[in-house]
């Protein structure tokens, strides 16, 4: 048979089975025979399932007002360590059809053309060569790796989930901390607005003739201590809403218009016994779970390391032509070959041996991890838990504490206008509002953040948080 035809049986015979096996030159980069993609998850986004038209990753604008819905969405959507984790999930999947890989066979073809000249008389050889080798047997050796494979990309995974309820946490403490400066800075503007009438009632009675120049200037320091406190909780305010927009993916001076926060009113989402809650975290966490695929991928990894010193057979192929001319002569030669190799490792200088003490040592290391994890779960949940406890108390009682302080202020500017109060008693009235009114803020961000925290650390840090019903449309 011509070189010519017997090149083009080879081409074609390789262009099929490459075909076949996803190996030819068209199918790099894009054919998934494996179905890889079906074990990468879902790309980060926010899922409302009491709304299901909500539409994630809403592009900003400057008339959208951002509620914490909307804050949580961007965060997650723009956020590079979003990307990053998923990024490493779909390479560990790659990773899966790469150990699935080495079941099948390789085929190699090979094609050769070369001239020489040699004292006046030119020679040309022409080759073409077909190699299959397939291991058909290692004693689990490739079991094990692709086990490996699998167990890391379970830990791909969970460690993106991880990262986004990080991340979930993140934009609700810049979220909440911002409304928190924004009441911070309405609350001091009533502190201040009380201290200027307290200046003008003192600026009356002194030049009335029943006041002293000592109450004057009291009233006069108050008033500016109150703006001072004022202008500083602005730049506050100010640095919280570049944190958020920073979060959320925006330049930090981008102007961001928040919806008016509604009055936090404690549940009983989490009041339940804090065992229970424990319990629940050490089967939902994804950091734990991430944790628990890795020891399962180091012992994956002693099996790999023992069976890699273990004897191994494999099937091989090689039908081959060469045609050798030279200006006088012409031959033309065809060979065929098969046979099974049986590999025996006899001696590798204790290679495997070691090896195997390094899985089983790397095995352990992640075991002590994941128990240390375990025991950092139990406490992740049990500080979260009292300080959402601790939250709820004191929110109650700081609307109490309002309250009195407010009728306190009341009474005492009324006492102190009549002429029968002194500026001390209305200024410490005053003072004691404007704390009151303080701790009433920090007590709600401390209950929102608070509550988060406790469903971050159980693993339950989702979009049912959130109430769908008090998110923000655009105008």
């Amino acid at each position: 048979m011509p070189l010519t035809t017997r090149f083009r049986l080879l081409h074609a015979a390789c262009s099929l089975i490459g075909s076949l096996f996803a190996c030819s030159a068209p199918a790099f980069g894009t054919a998934d025979p494996f179905d890889t993609r079906l074990l990468v998850p879902p790309e980060p986004r926010l899922s409302l399932q009491e709304d299901p038209d909500f539409t994630p990753c809403t592009p900003h604008t400057a008339t959208l007002s951002y509620g914490v819905v909307e804050v949580v969405d961007r965060a997650l959507c723009n956020n590079p360590k979003t990307r990053e984790f998923w990024a490493g999930a779909r390479v560990q999947a790659a990773q899966v059809g790469i150990a699935q890989s080495d079941f099948l066979p390789d085929l190699n073809g090979n094609i050769g053309i070369t001239r020489r000249s040699t004292d006046g008389e030119t020679s040309r050889q022409r080759s073409a060569a077909l190699t299959l080798y397939w291991l058909l047997y290692d004693f689990g050796a490739r079991a094990a790796n692709l086990e490996n494979a699998r167990q890391l990309l379970s830990a791909a995974t969970a460690t993106l989930d991880s990262t986004v309820q990080g991340i979930f946490l993140s934009a609700l403490q810049a979220y909440y901390n911002a409304q928190a400066s924004r009441a911070a800075v309405t609350a001091l503007l009533e502190s201040e607005k009380a201290s200027r009438e307290s200046f003008a009632a003192a600026e009356t009675r002194y030049r009335v003739g029943t006041g002293t120049p000592a109450d004057r200037l009291q009233a006069q320091t108050a008033l500016s201590q109150a703006t001072l406190n004022r202008i500083r909780a602005e730049g506050l305010a100010r640095s919280a809403l570049g944190t958020l927009a920073s979060v959320m993916g925006l330049d930090a001076g981008q102007p961001l218009k928040l919806d008016t926060l509604a009055a936090a009113e404690p549940g009983v989402d989490f009041e339940q016994d804090v065992s229970a809650l424990i319990e629940e975290a050490r089967r939902n966490r994804p950091d734990l779970k991430a944790a628990e695929a890795q020891v399962n991928a180091a012992r994956s990894s002693i099996d790999f390391a023992r069976a890699s010193g273990r004897p191994t057979i494999a099937l091989s192929a090689l039908p081959a032509w060469q045609d050798n001319r030279t200006d006088s002569l012409g031959t033309s030669t065809h060979s065929n070959a098969i046979g099974l190799t049986l590999t025996v490792p006899i001696f590798s200088g204790f290679d495997t041996t070691y090896r195997v003490r390094a899985a089983e040592a790397r095995a352990d290391v992640a075991g002590a991890q994941r128990e240390s994890l375990r025991l950092q779960v139990a406490l992740d949940v049990w500080t979260a838990y009292q300080s959402l406890q601790t939250a709820t108390q004191t929110i109650r009682t700081s609307i109490d504490l309002l309250a009195s302080a407010e009728q306190s202020e009341r009474v005492a500017l009324g006492r102190y206008k009549a002429g029968v109060g002194t500026l001390l008693d209305l200024l410490n009235a005053q003072s004691a509002l404007a704390s009151a009114r303080l701790q009433r803020i920090q007590s709600g961000l401390d209950w929102h953040v608070s509550r988060a925290t406790l469903a971050k650390a159980v693993g339950l840090l989702d979009g049912r948080l959130l109430n769908p019903a008090a998110r923000a449309n655009t105008p």
